[in-house]
């Protein structure tokens, strides 16, 4: 305390002037209508700017759920998109209004980790069993297909990515609709692949959509990529296709799983069928 009184006796001449220089600028600015109209100005142009920051800050703090909001939007609208249903027409005479049965159902997850730079690239999301994800389920995000559910636990799941040598998807071009195969191509480039066994009569074009068959895990029309180069098959009965990718898979963050409600009878099906082959 005796301290501070030295030093403000000290300095009691700066103290005067600068109470004085406050004084006056009120009494400048109470009383002059201009003066005040521009404090006001200036002063409520500070304050806009610094509420802005600052709901800019509360902004970026809820970004996680606005896109968690985002993801689970996107998953209701794909499950009222025409292709997630099908027509029952056995029942079509009996009960008009119940003739569309839900074929396919998605479930918007989480990227929780990711890799795009091994020859055998995994994805896992936060949702499992619980939330209805079981193994052989198809995966894809707001811009193609992504790749398929192999291993499950109660919380997680893991995705076999389209970033993967054992991965094999049915696709086909978007004009003429000639089905073959997409895989990852040989130099490991995450961004293309090969649409593989095309007929040599499909006359592909440069820049042509490349979509699912829907002969596979996902409905038909989902994007993959687009043709960015042809490559002829050795004997001339088939075609390869360079296809860059639609899918960025470095920036993955939310997917969508892809529940095919009809892929166990599917497969029972089809497996019964080789076996008595």
């Amino acid at each position: 305390m005796r301290n501070l009184l030295i030093f403000i006796t000290k300095y009691n001449a700066f103290f005067l002037f600068l109470i004085f220089e406050i004084s006056s600028l009120i009494i400048y600015v109470k009383y002059n209508s201009f003066q005040k109209a521009s404090v006001i100005n200036s002063s409520n142009l500070v304050t806009g700017r610094l509420y802005t920051q600052i709901n800019g800050f509360y902004d970026y703090l809820s970004l996680k759920e606005v896109n968690d909001s985002l993801a689970r939007e996107n998953a209701r609208l794909r499950n009222l998109q025409k292709s997630s249903f099908y027509i029952d027409t056995v029942a079509k005479h009996k009960i008009a209004d119940t003739i569309f049965k839900t074929q396919y159902e998605y479930i918007a997850a989480k990227v929780i980790n990711n890799s795009t730079n091994h020859s055998y690239n995994y994805i896992t999301i936060n949702r499992g069993s619980k939330d209805g994800i079981a193994v052989g389920m198809g995966v894809i995000s707001g811009t193609g297909i992504v790749g398929k559910i192999v291993n499950v636990t109660e919380h997680l799941a893991n995705v076999q990515s389209l970033l993967n040598k054992d991965s094999r998807f049915s696709v086909m071009l978007s004009g003429n609709r000639e089905i073959g195969y997409i895989r990852w191509g040989d130099d490991l480039d995450p961004t293309k692949g090969l649409l593989m066994d095309v007929p040599n009569n499909a006359q592909p074009k440069l820049g042509e959509m490349v979509v699912t068959s829907g002969y596979s895990l996902f409905p038909q029309g989902i994007p993959v990529g687009r043709v960015t180069n042809l490559h002829p098959k050795g004997g001339g009965i088939s075609l390869n296709m360079e296809v860059t990718f639609s899918v960025d898979f470095s920036k993955l963050q939310y997917v969508d799983v892809v529940d095919y409600k009809f892929a166990k009878e599917q497969l029972g099906l089809e497996a019964q069928q080789k076996k008595d082959d």
